[in-house]
């Protein structure tokens, strides 16, 4: 982030000196021009990289939250199928009673 501001500080200083190039020489005004279009490209190839880190994290983020609702899924059927295992157990212990 401290990056990207730096960026922007760098490319409003490069917009504020184009701006006051009438007075320059053609070559000065041709340095600062390709300085400014140097400066665009720095900021944008930042903001591509932020963007990509940005989908990055969301992608790991979104994993982990599969992941997550995977295992509660995993452990509510072990839930179910060891309930439903007590279950039975005392349901043919209530008929063995009776038969008794």
């Amino acid at each position: 982030m401290k990056k990207l501001i730096a960026r922007a500080g760098t490319l409003t200083l490069a917009v504020t000196l184009a701006g006051s190039l009438g007075a320059c020489s053609p070559a000065a005004q041709n340095e600062t021009a390709e300085a400014a279009d140097q400066v665009s490209a720095d900021a944008n190839a930042t903001m591509g990289a932020a963007v990509n880190d940005t989908d990055a994290a969301a992608d790991r983020a979104f994993g982990s939250a599969e992941a997550t609702m995977d295992n509660a899924g995993a452990a509510l059927d072990n839930a179910a199928s060891d309930a439903r295992d007590t279950t039975a157990g005392a349901l043919k212990d209530a008929g063995n009673a009776i038969e008794e």
